[in-house]
């Protein structure tokens, strides 16, 4: 692993990004010691069964979101790509256009265990350094991180408490016409609103 620059990668399907997003974020970039951490809201996901909110509105708000956490820039290429979003072809074009970095995959501790059933886990690993919030869980009652489901030396933790919070609870809570001001940044509520966003399950 190359000791260039330390470049962040934040994907998610952020719909909408929230508190335990921004937190984790924050938390990469000071923990890590990241000079840039990107943030990428995935285009066409493969692993999701429901439609995801249009693309403009899921970068729109990742951009209100993210705007105050230093280092962070919101990156639109998966929201670009035709076809379904892979980790493993973003981690290649920004190897390919930062070849000195030292590339760091934040997730969460679920997205970690997962990691066997993304295309190409292998390369994933050789081309990053997995970044695990390994207590950031949306379920207050999930168990511990299970560190036996990765190589050693393929991760580093991120410390972050335990956030229960769910981008579909609220989506839930505003199709309720329930408040969500504690679960987002402002400017992610306003434009919910603005926007009429998630008034309806889907």
């Amino acid at each position: 692993m190359t000791a260039g620059p330390r470049l962040g990668i934040f994907g998610g399907s952020f719909d909408p990004p929230h508190l335990a997003h921004v937190a984790l974020a924050r938390a990469a970039v000071e923990q890590l010691g990241l000079a840039m951490l990107r943030v990428l809201p995935t285009g066409q996901a493969w692993h999701k069964a429901r439609a995801l909110t249009g693309a403009e509105h899921r970068l729109a708000m990742a951009r209100e979101a993210f705007a105050a956490v230093p280092q962070a820039v919101v990156d639109d290429r998966e929201l670009r790509r035709s076809g379904p979003t892979y980790t493993i072809d973003t981690l290649r074009e920004l190897r390919a256009e930062h070849p000195q970095a030292q590339l760091l995959l934040v997730v969460g501790a679920d997205q970690a265990e997962a990691l066997h059933t993304w295309r190409d886990s292998a390369g994933i690993l050789q081309l990053a350094t997995l970044a695990v919030a390994a207590r950031a869980r949306p379920d207050a009652g999930a168990p511990p991180f299970d560190t036996s489901r990765l190589p050693p030396g393929a991760w580093t933790a991120v410390e972050l408490p335990p956030m229960p919070v769910s981008a579909t609870e609220i989506r839930t809570r505003v199709a309720a016409g329930q408040g969500i001001g504690h679960l987002v940044p402002p400017g992610v509520a306003r434009y919910i609103d603005l926007h009429s966003l998630y008034r309806t399950t889907g």
